[in-house]
């Protein structure tokens, strides 16, 4: 049973729209770190057969976005825009599970910069991206807000 308390538990079962239509996962979240993975499908692939660049760049934004927001007070959240995301794609994802790996690196109170990694099924690099990210009103405290606010 999902406990609702649990910021995880609860992410897992309340995603956002896109992450519904994309189908990633966010299969481990903590302070300055987050995971996503998601099973390539044919949607997700571009005319060649291989994962989009704009899916890949979509989940390191996405995983990088998470790792600056974790919030360890059950029932609270942070939240912030990205300003910056530079990409890089150095290889390819083509069948089975890409895995994004995303980290913050720093920054202020307001403004936190991150890396992140995306892995094909084999394991290699496929994608590197560099973000900065400003948090919403409230969420530059570790202790977040409300989640209904």
């Amino acid at each position: 049973m999902i406990e609702l308390n649990d910021n995880l538990a609860y992410e897992q079962a309340h995603g956002s729209g896109l992450q519904d239509h994309l189908g990633y996962r966010l299969v481990e979240w903590a302070e300055n770190h987050a995971v996503i993975e998601l099973d390539i499908q044919d949607h997700h692939r571009n005319r060649a057969g291989i994962l989009h660049g704009g899916v890949l760049a979509t989940l390191m934004d996405t995983v990088s976005g998470y790792a600056v927001c974790y919030c360890a007070v059950p029932g609270n959240v942070r939240r912030s825009v990205t300003l910056t995301l530079t990409t890089n794609f150095v290889g390819m994802g083509q069948d089975g599970v890409v895995r994004v790996v995303g980290k913050k690196q720093g920054g202020g109170r307001k403004i936190v910069f991150t890396e992140a990694a995306a892995y094909n099924a084999n394991g290699d690099v496929i994608g590197t991206a560099t973000g900065t990210f400003k948090y919403q009103r409230g969420s530059e405290n570790p202790e977040g807000i409300a989640r209904d606010a």
